[in-house]
């Protein structure tokens, strides 16, 4: 099964050594994600519908928004150790103020880079100090975690000619009836995701509703729903003392094993493993995810 070494959590988003041996379905986060291999066999990701290889040679690169799912392709009984950066775009411009463009869906140009040597050695350090240190500073984990995306996307991402960017993929203005839609998902996450409802609600049909949402948020709905849910379980297991099947109750599951499974699918372990592994620093300064339509 797979397993988490360390996870550290706060205003930078989430950083995740884990110890992967079966796939992850399709998904996405509002983070730029970074996805480095620590150790094992290689590994791949799909994104853009593609094959992104994970290997010693190689860093996947996925937007914010940007669809993806972890294809396991190791040996039956061999797993595959991933460095997994989730990174909050706000906490990157507090550093640097023109990586506010972070959180566009081209801020990444390509799906895979080669490493170069100077990162391989930068992550190799950062791996080794997650693994092995007692206990991490906030500030030894944020140097070490900004020194490590610079690294990466210095050559590859543009990011220091933000006029290109803007002008190659402009934001696109996203519609009121996409914002309510969002705002009645949120509402209650308990309720099972109805399209037609939705669409009705937003004085559409249903196609257009779906082109609609997918065009203004780069997912479909369904899959920005399990992100507004795996979020809130991220936050109740970080911040609250509910059990499991509370959790599993106001989340909308009908079973807390089901709530489990759905956790598993999306980061490998369960909810009981994040909280036991998680390791907190301070927390975004805003509750509301950057990105969030709504």
């Amino acid at each position: 099964m797979s397993s988490a070494v360390k996870i550290f959590q706060g205003r930078f988003g989430r950083v995740a050594l884990l110890d992967m041996d079966a796939p992850l379905v399709g998904h996405a986060h509002h983070h730029c994600h970074m996805l480095i291999k620590a150790g094992g066999s290689d590994g791949a990701f799909i994104v853009r519908g593609e094959r992104a290889p994970l290997t010693d040679e190689s860093v996947v690169l996925v937007n914010a928004w940007e669809y993806h799912a972890y294809a396991h392709e190791a040996p039956p009984g061999e797993k595959t150790l991933i460095l997994a950066l989730y990174i909050e775009p706000n906490w990157l411009a507090e550093l640097q103020r023109s990586l506010a463009i972070s959180g566009h869906p081209r801020f990444f140009p390509v799906r895979c880079v080669r490493i170069k040597a100077q990162t391989r050695k930068i992550a190799e350090e950062f791996i080794l100090e997650l693994w092995w240190a007692d206990e991490v500073s906030q500030g030894r984990l944020e140097d070490l975690l900004f020194n490590l995306i610079i690294s990466v996307i210095d050559s590859y991402s543009g990011w220091r000619d933000l006029a290109s960017l803007l002008k190659a993929k402009p934001p696109v203005a996203v519609d009121p009836r996409v914002r309510n839609a969002i705002r009645i998902m949120k509402t209650d996450l308990k309720r099972e995701l109805d399209i037609d409802t939705l669409a009705a609600q937003s004085g559409l049909s249903r196609a257009h509703f779906f082109a609609l949402f997918q065009r203004d948020t780069q997912v479909t709905p369904l899959v920005y729903a399990n992100v507004l849910r795996f979020e809130a379980a991220v936050t109740m297991l970080t911040k609250g003392s509910d059990s499991v099947a509370d959790m599993s109750e106001q989340l909308g599951f009908s079973a807390p094993g089901h709530f489990s499974r759905f956790f598993r699918q999306h980061l490998g372990i369960t909810p009981r493993d994040y909280r036991r592994v998680v390791n907190l620093f301070d927390p975004p300064e805003s509750s509301e995810f950057p990105g969030d339509l709504a």
